[in-house]
């Protein structure tokens, strides 16, 4: 091999190296059974219906992962975001939640659920004024801990005590518009 090409092969080959190394993780993804991304949010998941949670599942989260904490908002809301579902200490093995997780405090091997915007506890599905679609998403966060506190936080608590331990976000979006 000439001197001419292992002065090109060498920083090429160290440059991809860098790039390599430079990748961010492969993000991790949540799906929903019930919907897919940016679809129609059934009727049973919403104020119209039963108003139970839709099945949830997503990949492997990033390594590192000790607990999930789960949101889902609407931003569209008249008044501003409206929080539908605050779900935090789900143990980092588990891969799914049921349809309809039941409205308690503490959910066995799911983990502890918080307040919404309705003032209850657990989820609260999709209810919008007549009028235009709004958005509803669901963000699960990948964290390096877990969360400790009890049950009933809200959103902006939830927030704020996983700030700086965010290693991965996934998120779905729905759609509903009631008529």
């Amino acid at each position: 091999m000439s001197c001419v090409t292992r002065r090109w092969i060498v920083p090429v080959f160290a440059g991809l190296l860098i790039l390599a190394a430079e990748r961010p993780a492969k993000a991790f993804e949540l799906q929903s059974t019930a919907f897919s991304p940016g679809g129609e949010i059934p009727v049973k998941h919403t104020c119209d219906g039963p108003d139970v949670s839709p099945a949830l599942r997503w990949t492997d989260p990033p390594a590192g992962t000790r607990g999930l904490a789960l949101i889902g908002d609407d931003p569209d809301a008249p008044g501003g975001t409206w929080v539908h579902w605050v779900l935090y200490g789900i143990p980092p093995a588990v891969r799914e939640l049921p349809e309809a997780v039941p409205a308690r405090d503490t959910v066995p091997a799911i983990g502890r659920q918080g307040a919404n915007d309705f003032k209850r506890v657990g989820y609260g599905g999709p209810c919008p004024p007549r009028g235009p679609a709004h958005r509803y998403f669901f963000r699960l966060y990948a964290l390096d801990v877990e969360t400790t506190f009890p049950p009933r936080q809200v959103k902006a608590d939830l927030l704020k005590a996983i700030e700086g331990h965010v290693l991965g976000r996934a998120e779905l979006m729905g759609r509903y518009q009631r008529r």
